[in-house]
């Protein structure tokens, strides 16, 4: 099989699919065939213009173009670079992963890895950095936890933070020690700023960036809610978009501490590509690092109940409300979530601004029965990643308790209260590939023969389908123009070689991507 991937710098070329199974994300009559005029969807009996491509898709899927509602597109980028510690089955794996990377460095060069996860490990226990130390004695090595939320540090990475036995945590970090008081060298959230990694070149950011949209089209994605970025990567990224030079659709999340980029508003690319008008910050941690912040103590923790991480975001909440930006905190415990909600609640808005600001909270793993109604009493978007559900099974009971187990993850009972639910993946937290979110979304299964974890929140085929189109397109305040293929909508659409309304759920996952189309752009197409 051919793939091909393609970015055309002058107009969107006319298109013509035929021979195809169109769905339209909406409950109107399917239609025969699907027009584009000038990157947007023409309407029924209209002609295409000259020099139109027409395309049998030989009884292909059709569908809205899929979105991911939560990614980090330069994580996504660096990761393809790291060394990749995925799926590690051991301490001694990742070790022995990091060694034949260092392989041919020259000494004192940086050795970055993500990926690894210690729950995997016949020892679940938080890892020590000695005998990563004893391997690497050369290089500086810092490697990424799976959730972005920790990281590990070999001796030379703690010398070049002067991390030692004295030092300090700042507030919403923690510095992991062992019996005699040093670091073992893994850091938690806001510790993890500690160590000075070397910053990456303008030339690295942006070859990593389409390094990452290439990943995504193969995947099908159309668009993705890029969640935590610069404003100086945001401006970067909008001239891009300006020179021809980038063909994906990001709606743009500041960092919350970019507080001048925040305060100069909304703004966008001259074709509207790419929008900065959203601003990301944080609640808590991840569960898995036991950062996520609960109400009650965690199960596998006496006493313990997570790191806090809303400092500051009361001021932040008024300031994207004075700036007309939409704000969007990540929140994985009961306790995060209800003081994003109390946040939130606090902010002053004009009059009817806040339904119409969107304010979302991502991942909403744990969220309170009691706190849910108040999601739609203030209109606040659950922003959730099936996946995490599935990644999270083999341990989210022992880190929780099995009560409290049976609360989280409740997209269905979200969804049930009338909210849009947006899906996403958190890549390259979770993988890029949009089939094991919709997987996850509609079996909460880890895989075709294992168990469900929350039976009761299996969703349909179509409603885990809108979460990823039409759902995500109204958290980016974009409904009107994507997320269902309407006349005059803008044509991002993804096609796969099999109607994943009706194909096996085993299918789901085996299900290939055809074509990628962005604003009538080709950009990616499968030729066998």
């Amino acid at each position: 099989m051919l793939l091909t991937f393609a970015l055309a710098l002058a107009a969107p070329q006319d298109l013509v699919l035929q021979n195809a199974r169109i769905w339209t994300g909406t409950d109107a009559a399917p239609r025969g065939e699907v027009v584009v005029r000038n990157g947007r969807v023409a309407q029924d009996g209209e002609k295409p213009g000259d020099g139109a491509r027409t395309i049998n898709l030989k009884g292909a899927f059709v569908m809205p173009g899929l979105q991911d509602a939560h990614g980090h597109l330069q994580g996504l980028g660096a990761a393809l670079e790291e060394v990749d510690l995925f799926a590690a089955k051991s301490y001694a794996e990742l070790i022995e992963r990091v060694q034949r990377a260092a392989k041919g460095r020259k000494p004192g060069e940086w050795i970055v890895g993500r990926g690894w996860d210690q729950n995997l490990w016949p020892d679940t226990s938080m890892p020590h950095h000695r005998d990563l130390s004893a391997a690497t004695p050369d290089h500086p090595v810092w490697l990424v936890r799976v959730d972005g939320h920790a990281a590990l540090a070999n001796a030379n990475a703690l010398a070049a933070g002067k991390l030692g036995r004295s030092s300090e945590a700042p507030t919403g970090g923690e510095i992991l020690r062992d019996g005699d008081g040093e670091p073992t060298g893994v850091l938690v959230d806001r510790a993890m700023a500690l160590v000075p990694l070397p910053a990456p070149t303008v030339e690295a950011v942006r070859r990593r960036m389409l390094a990452a949209q290439q990943q995504c089209f193969l995947a099908g994605l159309t668009c993705v809610h890029d969640a935590g970025v610069s404003g100086d990567e945001a401006d970067r990224l909008v001239a891009m978009a300006d020179e021809g030079a980038w063909g994906l659709r990001v709606h743009v999340m500041l960092s919350g501490d970019q507080t001048a980029a925040i305060r100069r508003g909304p703004r966008a690319s001259k074709s509207g590509l790419v929008q900065v008008r959203a601003v990301k910050s944080y609640a808590d941690g991840a569960l898995g690092s036991r950062g996520a912040l609960l109400l009650q103590p965690y199960a596998d923790k006496k006493g313990y109940r997570g790191l806090p991480l809303s400092a500051g975001l009361a001021d932040l909440a008024q300031l994207c409300a004075d700036s007309g930006m939409q704000l969007c905190v990540h929140a994985i415990g009961d306790a995060a979530n209800r003081k994003v909600l109390d946040v939130f609640e606090a902010v002053r808005f004009a009059d009817g601004a806040r339904e119409a600001a969107r304010w979302r909270i991502e991942h909403c793993q744990v969220v309170a029965e009691q706190d849910r109604a108040r999601f739609v009493a203030l209109s606040v978007i659950p922003s959730m990643q099936p996946t995490h559900l599935t990644s999270d099974m083999p341990w989210a009971a022992q880190r929780l308790g099995e009560e409290r187990i049976g609360t989280a993850y409740a997209w269905r009972e979200l969804l049930a209260l009338g909210l849009p639910v947006a899906f996403g993946s958190d890549f390259p937290v979770e993988s890029v590939d949009v089939r094991k979110g919709l997987f996850a979304a509609v079996t909460t299964k880890a895989s075709p023969d294992g168990e469900p974890m929350r039976k009761d929140q299996q969703l349909s085929r179509v409603d885990a389908l809108r979460g990823f189109t039409v759902h995500a397109a109204h958290a980016m305040f974009a409904e009107q123009e994507l997320g269902t293929i309407e006349t005059d909508k803008r044509a991002d659409f993804t096609v796969f070689d099999r109607d994943l309304r009706e194909c096996s759920e085993a299918e789901i996952l085996s299900a290939r991507v055809l074509l990628t189309i962005v604003d009538g752009r080709v950009v990616f197409e499968a030729v066998d």
